[in-house]
């Protein structure tokens, strides 16, 4: 009977298991299609779990699609009292969900859920929890501070991570239960579990960041767990650590010398000239619970997770030293082989690093090539990081790096070719030995069709020639003989420029009245921005006229009674009446306006000299991303630098200063370190000299020999030694004959006491004998 019973109800299970799958196929092919609402309701008000769970799975697809559902409000709460798991979970996300709008009926199912917190499965109770806080009444917030209270010291890890994950929820409900919050979330920071730690410090950073003085005493555990947890509890850990960082270490910098090797071996033989002391360099001293936290975060440069890395990187710019710094360089740029929105992301972090350790990305050269496939962003920022690094790479690396902006400056895309010749000035300025190079690459490009190209060589040519004017002349002499093959409006402003800023002081080789007066020619055809360029260009050149006609009439070379010369009749001042002429009758009122703003200024040529011929300072060209120098790697307001306007992004909120020296925490709180307990230098080179002489001052003897005198080891003689070793070895002598004097008398005290042992039981067994013939004699007498 036993048998048959047992295969009934495996057929029964079979059934039931088969029933489930169907149902399960079913519903995956027909959920989408809804129901009258009449017969879903029937579905919620069975009393067979399977039909339930089909109705509330239909009820959840529906509330997701954004349709209503409220109105099964009463038939899925009634449920939450089901043993079935399933439809435990269904009821409590659409509970969740629609609490807020029928918080009277969702009262009524607190008294079921508080039930489900002393279930015996953890899943439960966990689930539980979490729902309870989930349900935003702000009626419950007590409720829901004792249910987190009961969580807290539950035997189950999973239920203390719901409750951890809790308390954020209940201090959003109802903030004046804070102080109770923090005692739970005290007690959750020195869990043994990762993941209830990791979510305990998520909850920190939400509710109290600036209370650390809750880490100290979890601070060396904490940094041991992050590598074990979560990815999500991982980057709250370490903006955490960088806070409390910043707060409790202070930044301690000492000074050592730099040794010169050679000059201390010269100096070893006597040979060694005097030197002037070696400069001092400053280096960073961190404390030692700082190290094992930068440490305990090394293994996370190799997460899976982008995010992680780049919180590692950013710990260790912001409260690391550059030696850390340097190792996250790498993981960095393995971020590059991910998808394209993580290369954008991943090369805005990587210029940030860049702009403070260039020299660490030159290996890493050839990952920032441009590849057809890449968008803009993130071409230009590859190009961006390439200029960076261009001054600190050996000479294969330069020539790669313009070999390839050469490339990309001839190229179709209008975008890529002004950020590529942008990219060799600013390569160029840099790097002034390859400036030459630069030069006649972007000599060559100002001739091409492309309008685009050839403004923007000259733009780059520019600033160049500022750097150095009297080492262009020719170039501008060269620039000018172009002017005729150079079609666009900027391109042609440019030169004129150049042409009335370094061609005119020098009346030997002074091309620009015959620039001028070529370009005069066609003045009514040239575009506006090279009109004013051309008035101006008239302007400098009949300032320098005038200039030079004073200097030669304070010369006194000519004679006084000399008539002077008719300067209305000398061509320069011919042309500047022309230009005025021309410029009247031009269309543009702004065109006007600067005639006569220079008309009115040359009557004074001392300020018009002072306003005109004054040199101008050579512009610089930095990288784009120097905005965006100051934020955190891996925040929003990186990426959007800043985000524009006054106050920026909001929410954004920069790592506290580095807190003084005096006004840390005192170290104890955390607890006694094993290992160098204070800021101590790190472990350098001792001379042999210098080891022998500390021994030999010291006042006890490591290898037992005794006390040395203050003389040093000089002191004493071979006798001296040798009756000392023959008193020790005399004493070890009398040393041992004590040892076995006293283990003959402890054998002799042991065999005395198992004598006297033995008698006393030979005496007892006697005494035993006579009781038993004692007692036999009176039972034979009776």
């Amino acid at each position: 009977m036993e048998s048959i019973s047992r295969i009934s109800n495996l057929l029964e299970s079979a059934r039931e298991l088969t029933l489930d799958a169907a149902q399960a196929a079913r519903s995956s092919r027909s959920t989408t299609r809804s129901l009258p609402p009449a017969q879903l309701k029937k579905l919620l008000d069975s009393r067979n779990d399977r039909e339930v769970l089909d109705g509330l799975r239909r009820v959840i697809s529906m509330m997701y699609r954004q349709q209503k559902t409220l109105t099964y409000f009463s038939s899925v709460v009634k449920n939450v009292a089901s043993p079935n798991l399933e439809i435990k979970k269904l009821v409590y996300i659409y509970l969740i969900h629609h609490a807020e709008q029928e918080p009277d009926m969702a009262l009524l199912s607190i008294n079921t859920i508080q039930k489900s917190l002393s279930d015996a499965n953890p899943q439960v109770r966990a689930l539980a929890l979490r729902t309870m806080s989930g349900i935003r009444v702000p009626v419950i917030s007590q409720i829901v501070s004792l249910a987190i209270k009961k969580g807290v010291v539950d035997m189950s890890p999973h239920v203390r991570k719901a409750a951890a994950l809790a308390i954020p929820k209940c201090y959003r409900l109802e903030p004046s239960t804070l102080p109770q919050l923090l005692e739970y979330l005290t007690t959750l920071l020195g869990d043994k579990q990762y993941f209830v730690a990791g979510a305990a410090v998520n909850a920190f950073m939400e509710i109290c960041p600036d209370r650390i003085d809750l880490i100290h005493k979890h601070y060396r555990s904490l940094a041991k767990k992050i590598v074990d947890m979560d990815e999500w509890s991982q980057l709250a850990m370490l903006r955490m650590m960088s806070i409390y960082a910043r707060r409790c270490f202070p930044r301690r910098v000492r000074s050592s010398k730099t040794n010169n090797k050679s000059a201390d071996l010269q100096d070893f033989y006597g040979e060694g000239a005097p030197e002037p002391a070696s400069e001092e360099e400053q280096v960073v001293v961190l404390d030692p619970d700082l190290v094992l936290f930068l440490n305990a975060i090394r293994p996370l440069l190799q997460s899976r997770n982008a995010g992680v890395v780049v919180a590692v990187a950013r710990c260790y710019m912001d409260i690391g030293t550059p030696e850390y710094a340097k190792a996250s360089v790498g993981p960095l740029v393995a971020l590059l082989r991910g998808a394209q929105d993580i290369q954008q992301v991943a090369l805005y972090n990587i210029v940030s690093v860049c702009l403070a350790h260039p020299e660490s990305f030159v290996k890493y050269a050839s990952h920032f090539l441009v590849r057809a496939t890449d968008a803009a962003p993130v071409w230009e920022l590859k190009l961006e990081v390439l200029a960076l690094i261009f001054p600190h790479s050996p000479l294969q690396t330069k020539s790669l790096i313009l070999n390839e902006l050469e490339h990309f400056s001839r190229g179709t895309n209008k975008s890529l070719v002004r950020e590529a010749v942008r990219a060799i000035g600013r390569c160029a300025q840099a790097d002034p030995a390859t400036a030459p190079r630069c030069m006649r690459l972007l000599l060559g490009q100002i001739t091409s069709l492309d309008g685009t190209l050839a403004a923007e060589s000259l733009t780059v040519i520019r600033h160049l020639i500022q750097q150095d004017p009297q080492g262009h002349v020719g170039t501008v002499v060269r620039l000018a003989k172009n002017l005729d093959s150079a079609t666009d409006p900027q391109a042609r402003a440019t030169i004129i420029w150049l042409v009335g800023e370094f061609a005119g002081p020098n009346s030997d080789d002074n091309i620009a009245a015959d620039v001028l007066r070529i370009l005069l020619k066609d003045f009514a055809d040239e575009s506006e921005i090279a009109k004013r360029q051309i008035v101006l260009l008239a302007a400098k050149v009949y300032l320098h006229h005038i200039n030079r006609e004073t200097e030669t009439q304070e010369s006194g070379d000519k004679s006084q009674d000399q008539p002077p010369p008719n300067s209305e009749e000398h061509p320069i001042t011919r042309l500047w009446n022309y230009v005025l002429l021309l410029v009247r009758y031009d269309t543009s009122y702004d065109l006007r306006d600067r005639t006569r703003l220079y008309k009115a200024l040359l009557s004074v040529p001392q300020l018009a000299t002072l306003m005109l011929l004054a040199p101008k300072p050579a512009p610089q060209a930095p990288s784009p991303s120097e905005t965006r120098k100051g934020f955190m790697l891996g925040s929003s307001a990186l990426v959007l630098a800043g985000g524009g306007g006054v106050h920026g992004l909001r929410g954004y909120e920069p790592l506290p200063d580095w807190v003084q020296e005096g006004r840390e925490p005192d170290p104890k709180l955390r607890g006694q370190y094993i290992g160098r307990s204070e800021y101590s230098d790190e472990k350098r080179a001792v001379p042999a000299a210098q080891m022998l002489g500390d021994v030999s001052n010291q006042g006890v003897r490591s290898n037992g020999l005794g006390a040395a005198t203050a003389a040093g080891t000089g002191a004493k003689t071979l006798d001296d030694w040798l009756a000392e070793d023959e008193e020790e070895e005399q004493a070890e002598d009398e040393d041992e004959e004590g040892e076995e004097e006293e283990s003959e008398e402890e054998e002799e005290e042991s065999e005395e006491e198992e004598s006297e042992e033995g008698d006393e039981e030979d005496e007892e067994t006697d005494e035993e004998l006579d009781d038993s013939k004692a007692e036999l004699e009176g039972f034979l007498n009776g």
